[in-house]
């Protein structure tokens, strides 16, 4: 099953440990988060792109919800017009200026859910003093019971965690250079247990 995240940018804080999109997810009885409804699974070959051109400005966009793994506020998540943007004029930015240490928003489809997938999203960490990140959600349960892969502006660093009752185990990493108020791309693919980014 393939599935394409079009153009994503942040212009806040977690500039885009924001834009952690996952599609679908389950309930769990063991996590403290809110349980997220149940989707449907969707069809092998199901695809969808989201680019947030036609979406209006200053909202929420149309299909996704958020939520926040850790502490503090809740995230702020508005679609914005942004001249750079890989697929003008507009892109999904996480607003809020929440500095609580561990805080980790989310911005979730809501279209159904996958077995196996391929995601892929292009982000702009653009300013935060805690994180700069941007990254991909997947193989979602709740808001502290998921997989994600993310690039932080701050460490230059690229890593795989795997978030379980809220607290983050990473399993793979790599130090790489990542420019702030640049255009990154970040892709995922996952087949069973296996998983490529």
């Amino acid at each position: 099953m393939k599935r394409k995240v079009g153009t994503v940018g942040a212009f806040a804080v977690i500039a885009l440990s924001g834009m952690f999109v996952e599609f679908g997810g389950r309930a769990s009885a063991s996590s403290g988060a809110p349980s997220e409804r149940a989707l449907p699974p969707r069809a092998v070959g199901a695809a969808f792109e989201y680019n947030f051109d036609n979406d209006a400005v200053r909202a929420m966009p149309a299909k996704f919800h958020s939520a926040r793994t850790g502490k503090g506020a809740e995230s702020k998540w508005v679609v914005m017009a942004d001249p750079t943007a890989p697929s003008k004029p507009n892109v999904v930015a996480q607003t809020s200026a929440d500095a609580t240490d561990y805080r980790f928003p989310l911005l979730i489809a809501d279209e159904g859910s996958f077995k196996d997938l391929e995601l892929s999203v292009r982000f702009k960490a653009v300013s935060g003093g805690v994180d700069r990140a941007g990254g991909l959600v997947f193989r979602l349960k709740d808001a502290d019971n998921y997989c994600i892969v993310r690039a932080n502006g701050l460490e230059d660093n690229y890593r795989l965690y795997h978030v379980v009752e809220g607290n983050r185990r990473q399993f793979a990493d790599a130090n790489f250079k990542v420019t702030s108020r640049e255009w990154h791309e970040l892709r995922v693919e996952c087949v069973g247990n296996k998983i490529i980014c």
